[in-house]
């Protein structure tokens, strides 16, 4: 056989091996892994205190803490929070500051730094189990909170 018959086989063998190799992998082992990020789900405020009347009041004061625990500031635009029973809420033009959080209130209001609105005209968070998902622009799962109220 010529050195150049024996390169090839040589190269058939490791690409083979290489795919038997890939073929043996889990699909979870090759899954891209979530992002970390400094942004977390702070304390939430699930069942507004009082009678629930969907005032505008009684509304707003149901709310969840976005923070940001790290030296940067990061660009919320396009996240979402979002429960198990509704539709999500996105984040526009946001950019949270190093160690600040902003309080996403369910109903109206005007949006600050500190503080933005759902607009919505109905509890989103379900006073007995729910869970929060903070979702980064690209939909990947950053931070999670549940509870369970007995």
């Amino acid at each position: 056989m010529s050195p150049r018959s024996i390169s090839r086989i040589a190269a058939l063998a490791l690409a083979a091996a290489g795919l038997a190799t890939a073929a043996a992998v889990p699909a979870t082992a090759v899954a891209r892994p979530t992002p970390h990020s400094p942004v977390v789900l702070g304390a939430i405020q699930y069942d507004s205190p009082g009678h629930d009347d969907r005032s505008q009041r009684s509304l707003n004061a149901e709310w969840v803490t976005v923070t940001n625990t790290g030296r940067g500031t990061v660009n919320l635009k396009g996240w979402t929070l979002t429960g198990r029973s509704h539709q999500p809420y996105t984040f526009h033009y946001l950019r949270l500051g190093a160690h600040q959080s902003v309080r996403v209130h369910t109903g109206k209001g005007r949006d600050t730094g500190r503080d933005v609105y759902q607009d919505r005209h109905d509890y989103v968070w379900d006073n007995h189990a729910d869970t929060a998902i903070l979702r980064d622009h690209h939909k990947h799962t950053i931070a999670t909170k549940s509870w369970r109220h007995r």
